[in-house]
């Protein structure tokens, strides 16, 4: 018989493992030789303008009406691939603005 068919069922998942040794010092680098943290929202650059955050928003609104009226043939001409496209790009060019924003 070995030792864990002596203990209990469910007992043998319960063996005490060795514990680790814990290394004694503290800390690996010595204090304050990191950069210090930049608490700026974006490092080196200036807020945006006012006008970058209408555009965007204008842009990516534009896109999805155009897409909209499209599709429930609103548009001058009715449904066309070409208004498709119009507004899937200015839907980009929002998408681009909203990258460029600080």
């Amino acid at each position: 018989m070995s030792s864990s068919e002596n203990l209990e069922p469910g007992k043998a998942e319960q063996r005490q493992r060795p514990a680790k040794k814990r290394v004694q010092g503290g800390r690996v680098t010595p204090k304050g030789t990191g950069r210090p943290a930049d608490n700026s929202l974006s490092a080196g650059h200036e807020p945006s303008p006012i006008w970058m955050a209408v555009l965007m928003f204008g842009l990516l609104g534009l896109g999805v009406l155009i897409i909209f009226f499209n599709y429930v043939g609103w548009m001058p001409g009715g449904t066309s691939n070409g208004f498709l496209l119009l507004g899937l790009g200015s839907i980009l060019g929002g998408i681009i603005t909203a990258t460029q924003y600080h």
